[in-house]
């Protein structure tokens, strides 16, 4: 049965010129250029030292292309983008378009919204823009439970600004990066990270009995550190864990938590897994 709810905690920002695709391609992880009706593209803003800014879904709109960002970034990023234009003509602007998302089901869009199917799993549904929110059947804590089921992150929720690897949240898997566009701000370290073997943590989805505890609650076992605790709703939620700690229960100051792996997640084998 389709399930469709609008989505407050995002915003969209435009970003317009005829050097929009170029301008964005220099910048973000994803190939701008496969933006298209019907089809958006999953991408992040890098720190120059290749760490998460923010993620954002692109979506091309006739002569502008459209970012569905978290709305507490909206400023900062349409701030750095601008930062960046030089001599490029375009312009970064708010649109007041709302964000709503559906799954389990396609949606029949009205007339002037603009929709694709979310471009990191088929499972994830569809994400819509238009000019009023639509009529919604579920609520944005039906819609979080149903992207923690997925081991999907939400923005810096999930990730980290100025310290979460890309390859940490999944974006490889996720169709988040472009391995063949050529050069964008931190891909040098988003890079090494692959073809080296680099990553020690993954963000994985993880149940509880209890409440989970709060985003940024130290994970530890034994005395050790082995992650860190993101978003979460009652019993379900995502975690940064070490990779050993991946499979299994683990236990920490009072608490217990069963981690899991989703199936779109691609591991290292044993015998490749950093020290």
């Amino acid at each position: 049965m389709l399930k469709l709810a609008h989505l407050p905690a995002r915003a969209v920002l435009s970003v317009s010129g005829e050097d929009r695709v170029p301008f964005l391609q220099g910048l973000v992880s994803n190939d701008v250029a496969l933006a298209a009706p019907g089809r958006a593209v999953w991408a992040a803003l890098l720190t120059p030292q290749g760490k998460y800014l923010a993620d954002f879904f692109i979506f091309a709109d006739t002569d502008r292309l459209l970012l569905d960002c978290e709305r507490d970034q909206a400023p900062m990023l349409a701030t750095r983008l601008s930062r960046f234009r030089l001599r490029s003509k375009v312009v970064v602007a708010g649109t007041g378009l709302a964000v709503s998302v559906a799954w389990d089901g396609i949606p029949d869009l009205p007339a002037n919204a603009i929709g694709a199917p979310d471009p990191r799993l088929a499972a994830a549904g569809f994400r819509i823009l238009s000019k009023m929110p639509m009529q919604s059947e579920a609520n944005e804590a039906d819609y979080d439970r149903h992207r923690l089921l997925l081991g999907l992150p939400d923005g810096t929720r999930d990730c980290e600004p100025e310290k979460t690897v890309l390859l940490e949240a999944g974006f490889d898997e996720l169709d988040g990066i472009s391995w063949t566009k050529g050069c964008y701000m931190g891909q040098e370290l988003t890079a090494r990270t692959r073809y080296r073997g680099l990553l020690k943590r993954r963000l994985v989805p993880v149940t509880s009995h209890a409440a989970l505890p709060p985003p940024g609650t130290p994970l530890l076992h034994e005395g050790r550190d082995i992650g860190t605790m993101r978003s979460s709703s009652e019993g379900l939620g995502l975690a940064v864990l070490r990779l050993e700690h991946l499979h299994g229960t683990v236990e920490f100051g009072g608490w217990t938590m069963q981690a899991r792996v989703p199936d779109w997640m691609r591991l290292p084998e044993p015998s490749a897994t950093p020290a």
